[in-house]
């Protein structure tokens, strides 16, 4: 059978990547890979467009997504994997999460024209050219203005956290982000926690109803990723992971750098299909 290996974290120009989902989805191909998700940010505009680039090569597709929540102060990224992507309730979220993206472009355009810097809102727009732009497209606006060199000057001076155009984001709350995946038939994924230390609230997240832990990750380190895998098995929760490729978004494509083992894409799916069932029973 080979090497069957997946990639399950993955971002298209749906969201902050350069890649379509056909030029993801035929690099993924080259190199090897058989499953694919894509995890745009609170959007699942690409998943259409992915799942028939992968049909055309032969790939299997998992539905994604990636939500910004908050529980207790603490900013964390819930994955959604498998649920459906036009449920009604899903479709009628992502809406007001990307009116809340927009919106904060709006917000982080005006403060750099009050530091005279004449960025027009409109460019940053056409640049995102999808319904779900963040802090990336700003940058890549700033870079093409010729403000700034490149992308990590426009993060370091203007972008980041208490940088003079960063402005805060609505968050949904942890819980309503993981009811909202379980009754669009998915299952909610905690990702990279290794970034923002998630650890002293994972037992509440578990009785919130998280399914699984993103343990392999790009910036994850082996010692990380054993802690995680452990953690995993402490809780019964499934294993993810993937390259959370931007494309040249963030320097070099990341893709081809994690290649998540088959038996826990396997797991993974048995998950989702126990979800999907006890949708079913419950008629939603």
């Amino acid at each position: 059978m080979g090497f069957v290996f997946a990639d399950l974290h993955l971002h298209t120009r749906f969201s902050d990547g350069t890649y379509t989902p056909e030029e993801l989805v035929a690099e993924a191909h080259r190199q090897g890979f058989v499953t694919l998700s894509i995890t745009d940010h609170d959007t699942v505009e690409g998943c259409p467009a992915m799942a028939r680039a992968c049909a055309e090569h032969g790939l299997q597709f998992i539905p994604g997504v990636e939500l910004t929540a908050e529980y207790e102060g603490l900013e964390v990224h819930i994955l959604g994997y498998g649920f459906d992507p036009g449920h009604p309730e899903l479709l009628e979220q992502m809406d007001r999460f990307q009116a809340v993206r927009q919106q904060r472009i709006h917000e982080m355009v005006a403060r750099l024209n009050e530091m005279n810097i004449p960025l027009p809102v409109e460019r940053v727009f056409a640049l995102a050219n999808c319904r779900s732009p963040g802090r990336p497209h700003v940058a890549r606006a700033l870079v093409e203005a010729g403000v700034c060199r490149d992308l990590d000057e426009a993060f370091e001076r203007f972008l980041k956290k208490h940088r003079p155009a960063w402005v805060p984001k609505w968050k949904v709350s942890v819980p309503e982000a993981i009811r909202l995946l379980h009754r669009a038939g998915g299952v909610a994924v905690l990702a990279h926690p290794g970034l923002y230390y998630a650890d002293p609230v994972l037992p509440d997240l578990v009785r919130a109803g998280l399914d699984g832990i993103e343990c392999f990750h790009t910036k994850h380190t082996p010692t990380v990723t054993e802690r995680y895998l452990a953690l995993a098995g402490r809780y019964g929760l499934v294993v993810t992971g993937g390259s959370d490729c931007h494309g040249y978004n963030k320097g070099q494509p990341l893709l081809g750098s994690i290649r998540l083992a088959p038996e826990f894409v396997e797991r993974l799916q048995h998950r989702i299909a126990a979800r999907r069932a006890e949708c079913s029973m419950k008629g939603s």
